[in-house]
């Protein structure tokens, strides 16, 4: 597990965003557009939700029917943490990036010109989002809801994670844990901990590393257990936040209104296990999209996202600003 106060995370994302400088397609020496209107060069990035050294392998069904659409050589980046990525795209240096969503409205804040693709979904016909929840040991008598995390050590997973760290924020407000989401309210009413991933949040919670903390509801109730990181019910969820925007595939403005066009279509259409599988891109729980693990990605606008900037406005947390 990984784990280091919010000063030092921050100070570290600003080297994370140093990979991602030189991959975008604008510094490829491409000569301009291929015979589809698409870059020589696509650059996506993206940060583990799990506690991951290798994403590729998750990411390439995807890969592979961008390159088949695009004509386009897609170059992969995964990135440290949720700030490289939106460093890497306000400095044209991401084509296109999968963002959760507060990290697609701190991009958005910070001056990134963004367009949504689509967000995912866990299944077909599903609608996009997903909640955040409270976790303890299903045996630890002394965590029953988010009062209960008043002095101890809680497990976020990121300063820019939105089911990880925003929403529940709002929650510890609302149950008047914290005043505020800055720094010193949170350290002042906790020992916050910040894992690096949701899966690393949640088995520092069954190690006993922290008391209680946060992860989304998938990875705990399905991704974990399938794995074998779980057992069903040796965590119990004391809190559970309203139902978030889900995360999203976001395009570089500057590819142009006509290929971010053509790439909306594309991920509409055909991002999902169903084209992955009739392509023969993949076979069985290869084909789930991202570390997610989803089934698909559908049409999204951005006024989707502003129940994420309601809640920033609820915890006036220092990441939500410009």
């Amino acid at each position: 597990m990984r784990s280091h106060p919010v000063a030092r995370l921050m100070a570290v994302a600003a080297c994370a965003a140093l990979t991602l400088v030189g991959c975008s397609s604008g510094d490829s020496g491409s000569d301009g557009p291929n015979a589809e209107g698409f870059p020589d060069t696509i650059t996506l990035a993206a940060i583990p939700a799990e506690n991951s050294t290798d994403m590729r392998a998750s990411y390439e069904p995807l890969i592979k029917l961008l390159e088949k659409e695009t004509g386009s050589k897609v170059e992969f980046v995964q990135a440290s943490d949720y700030a490289g990525v939106v460093e890497g795209m306000i400095a044209d240096n991401v084509d296109l990036a999968f963002f959760g969503p507060f990290a697609y409205v701190v991009a958005k804040l910070n001056g990134a010109r963004i367009t949504p693709l689509g967000a995912v979904i866990a299944e077909e016909g599903a609608d996009p989002g997903y909640r955040s929840y409270g976790l303890a040991r299903a045996d630890n008598e002394a965590v029953n809801g988010l009062p209960d995390f008043a002095g101890k050590k809680v497990c976020f997973v990121d300063p820019v994670s939105t089911s990880g760290f925003l929403y529940p924020t709002a929650g510890l407000i609302e149950a008047g844990v914290i005043t505020s989401g800055s720094e010193a309210d949170i350290s002042a009413a906790m020992t916050p901990i910040f894992a690096g991933g949701h899966d690393a949040s949640a088995l520092a919670i069954k190690n006993g590393d922290c008391d209680a903390g946060f992860a989304f509801d998938s990875m705990v109730d399905e991704t974990m257990v399938a794995k074998g990181d779980l057992a069903p019910g040796e965590l119990k969820t004391v809190w559970k936040s309203e139902m978030i925007a889900g995360s999203v595939f976001a395009a570089n403005e500057s590819l142009g209104p006509e290929v971010i066009d053509k790439l909306k279509t594309i991920f509409a259409e055909k991002a999902n296990v169903k084209t992955f599988e009739a392509e023969g891109f993949c076979t069985g729980d290869a084909c789930l999209i991202a570390d997610e693990r989803v089934w698909g990605v559908v049409p999204v606008d951005d006024t989707a996202y502003d129940g994420v900037r309601k809640v920033c406005d609820i915890t006036g947390s220092e990441k939500c600003k410009g």
